[in-house]
């Protein structure tokens, strides 16, 4: 089980590791008044509480056969994995963070709820971002099985991504998360910057990251019009274009997947800085510059999730 502990680590520790003997990716999500940080084996959520100020963490390891299976490490499998952990380890992540702002008001939130408030947005999602764009799309362009249609599809999708990414960033509490997102990545850049993870050093990081959750689903969306064209050759009627767009999410995210990581790892080459360009500017809508407090709390939890992976390494050792 995962321990809960109460102070954070110092900000500088431990040391940052050189870049080139960084054996994993480290991941993370903002939550409610904290961040989520995720290492290889490890996990870590640190919240700042409202009403004492102070750092809680809640860390712990990742066990499950999506996280420990080799299967689910092979390429275009992996892209799945990525699904399935945003919604096993980010709903885990959500429910402590909501219960520990909601300490002392006497309210205790639950799997139950969560999984409600997942389900109503997941369904909400496919009638916006897949519903939506196929009605449209029908009343502008007549032949349904067309190349012509599967694009404007996948315009209309991206302009409503993008419109309610932009609408719901007005909010002030999705803001706040906002801000938490943007210094998960100012962490992260900071650490595979080899800079010390401190406030002033990570304070001069970017709050874009290429790895980044909203750059995979303008990823994913470029990829999709390329797989629903490959469909459309076939001039399918009503049922297999709705069929296909649902059948297809395991090979549009396994692709999409893929080319964010390789798009990650080459980021350095003048035509991949140009292909980043939207994946970067995208992040403009879902991040924030955070206060210091905040950069606080992600790198608390990055350096607990650290400290697990640091000590699973040196047991094996």
């Amino acid at each position: 089980m995962a321990a809960r502990e109460v102070a954070a680590p110092e900000a500088g520790s431990p040391k940052p590791i050189a870049k080139a003997e960084q054996p994993f990716f480290y991941g993370g999500q903002a939550v409610i008044e904290g961040v989520m940080m995720r290492g290889k084996r490890h996990y870590a959520v640190a919240v700042r509480l409202p009403t004492t100020k102070e750092i809680v963490v809640d860390r712990g390891e990742l066990k499950a056969q999506i996280y420990v299976n080799p299967i689910w490490k092979l390429p275009f499998v992996r892209g799945l994995a990525l699904i399935g952990e945003q919604l096993h380890l980010g709903m885990k992540s959500l429910i402590w963070s909501a219960n520990m702002n909601a300490s002392g008001k006497d309210i205790v939130i639950g799997k139950k709820e969560i999984t409600g408030s997942v389900a109503f947005a997941g369904v909400f999602a496919l009638v916006l971002f897949l519903g939506l764009p196929l009605l449209l799309a029908s009343f502008a362009v007549q032949h349904s099985g067309s190349f012509q249609f599967v694009l404007i599809e996948g315009i209309i999708r991206v302009g409503l991504v993008l419109g309610y990414l932009a609408a719901i960033a007005l909010l002030p509490d999705v803001k706040r998360v906002f801000q938490y997102h943007g210094a998960e990545h100012k962490t992260i850049n900071a650490f595979e910057s080899g800079w010390p993870l401190d406030v002033p050093s990570v304070r001069r990081a970017s709050t874009l990251h290429p790895r980044c959750g909203t750059g995979f689903l303008i990823v994913v969306m470029v990829v999709s019009v390329v797989v629903f064209s490959i469909v459309a050759i076939f001039h399918p009627n009503w049922f297999w274009i709705i069929a296909s767009r649902v059948l297809a999410i395991p090979v549009i995210a396994g692709v999409g997947f893929e080319s964010i990581r390789f798009m990650a790892r080459h980021r350095r080459n003048p035509v991949i800085r140009v292909l980043l360009l939207p994946v970067l500017g995208t992040q403009l809508l879902t991040t924030r510059e955070p206060s210091d407090d905040m950069m606080e709390v992600a790198i608390c939890a990055f350096n607990s999730a650290r400290e697990g992976e640091e000590a699973t390494a040196g047991a094996a050792a």
